[in-house]
């Protein structure tokens, strides 16, 4: 009877330590559709996500990050950040009509790379940092990745 104690209290223990891991450190998930196309598959790409950056740091400009859907919090989104609190965005670069808006205190301006085909800030407006679970820090499956900030910098030469 003893034997089966500690095979259950060994279960336990490292199913609280998953749960630990995955609730302050990192974790997984399932991010598909064509948003994110190219940085990541139409048909869905496995992605591991941090939530060190957003606990001792803050999150930028080119980020990757996964967050609950404004519009259905049963899903999770991909998107990138294109601008953070204080920050003047362009509401839609790829139209003719140009206008822009301040991103507010606590929020963040969200963007898919393929703005012919996302669903993201300039339909739904700025994202609550509440619902941004992390930054994503690698592609695990298919074609394993790290992936970094998305943006290039602009190196001006005098």
């Amino acid at each position: 009877m003893s034997r089966y104690f500690k095979s259950a209290a060994l279960v336990l223990q490292v199913a609280c330590g998953v749960q630990l891991f995955n609730e302050y450190v990192a974790e997984f998930t399932w991010c598909f559709g064509p948003s994110m196309l190219p940085t990541l598959n139409m048909t869905g790409d496995i992605v591991g996500y941090e939530h060190l950056t957003q606990r001792f740091s803050k999150l930028d400009t080119g980020d990757l990050v996964v967050a609950i859907s404004p519009t259905d919090p049963s899903k999770l989104v991909c998107k990138r950040i294109i601008g953070v609190e204080g920050d003047r965005v362009c509401i839609d670069p790829i139209s003719m009509h140009r206008r822009y808006i301040t991103v507010p205190p606590g929020h963040y301006w969200l963007m898919g790379d393929n703005l012919n085909n996302s669903t993201d800030s300039r339909v739904y407006g700025p994202v609550s940092g509440g619902l941004v679970l992390g930054r994503v820090f690698a592609r695990v499956w298919p074609d394993p990745k790290w992936l970094g900030n998305g943006l290039e910098e602009i190196v001006e030469f005098s």
